[in-house]
C-alpha cells in the first residue's frame, strides 16, 4: 500500500509567494530563536550547579587532620551464590 500526500499548487501570484517566503523565514526564525534561549538556558544551569558543586566541595568540614573524612563507597552486605544447572537437550 502507498501512502502519498497531493501535490500543493503553487501559487502563480507574486505577493502571495514574497508573503509565504516571508512567513517560512520568520517560522525558522522563531524555532532559531527558541533553540538558542533553551541551549543557553541549559548552559546558564548547567554552570551554576558546575559551580555550586565545586564551591560546596571547598567549604566542606574537614577532619582534624585537615584531611576529608574518607567514606568508603563498599555496600556492606551478604550474598548468596545462586547455580544455574544446564539441562541435557531433549
Amino acid at each position: 500500500m502507498r501512502f502519498s500526500l497531493p501535490m500543493p499548487r503553487r501559487s502563480r501570484h507574486p505577493l502571495v509567494r514574497a508573503l509565504s517566503l516571508l512567513v517560512g523565514l520568520a517560522v525558522v526564525g522563531v524555532l532559531m530563536v527558541f533553540g538558542l534561549v533553551v541551549a543557553g538556558v541549559l548552559l546558564v544551569g548547567g554552570a551554576l550547579v558546575f559551580g555550586l558543586r565545586h564551591w560546596s566541595r571547598r567549604h566542606a568540614p574537614t577532619s582534624a587532620a585537615g584531611h576529608k573524612a574518607h567514606q568508603p563507597e563498599v555496600i556492606e552486605g551478604d550474598f548468596v551464590v545462586l547455580h544455574q544447572t544446564r539441562h541435557a537437550a531433549r
